[in-house]
């Protein structure tokens, strides 16, 4: 395959990297994302570090496990006076309750409550229609390979983000 010419110093692009159209669209897909997070939120006094907290929460919950502020902190890369805020004003709205949890009841679990799934679903529930009738026009074979590509990009982006993060770029 013949390097494309583009935007890369002295006009050519590495054969390893993607093809820019695809990337292209992955951004403009993430900024799209993005925005529709920004709009679901405020419309509900609720902040993207809010949702994504949510997103967490639900992910961890759903895969059985206890789901402690300190996880909230490492996956939302936040800081610890951050993360008790953020935790703060989940609970103040309604969305997640403080447990004890272990032997001694020193470790806390956030779950979410039933207001959360509630409002998530009524925040969501008008992108997850949309994008369906989307997949709609799309074969069982060619949503398989979309998945794919999807899950690869994932996997991408978080062996070059620590990559990055190693090399202190």
């Amino acid at each position: 395959m013949a390097a494309a010419s583009g935007p890369h110093p002295g006009g050519e692009r590495p054969e390893t990297a993607a093809p820019q159209d695809l990337v292209r669209l992955l951004q403009d897909f993430t900024l799209e994302a993005n925005h529709y997070v920004d709009a679901a939120g405020g419309r509900n006094d609720m902040h993207r570090t809010d949702l994504n907290a949510l997103a967490v929460i639900m992910r961890h919950s759903a895969a059985g496990r206890v789901v402690t502020p300190g996880i909230l902190r490492n996956e939302l890369r936040l800081s610890s006076p951050a993360t008790t805020a953020l935790v703060d004003r989940l609970h103040a709205s309604g969305h997640v309750v403080r447990e004890r949890v272990g032997t001694d009841r020193r470790q806390i679990q956030l779950v979410m409550t039933p207001k959360a799934y509630r409002d998530g679903s009524a925040m969501f529930m008008p992108l997850a229609v949309r994008m369906g009738q989307a997949m709609g026009a799309y074969s069982a074979d060619e949503l398989d390979v979309v998945r794919r590509f999807m899950s690869d990009m994932i996997e991408a982006t978080i062996a070059a983000r620590t990559e990055t993060a190693e090399n202190g770029n």
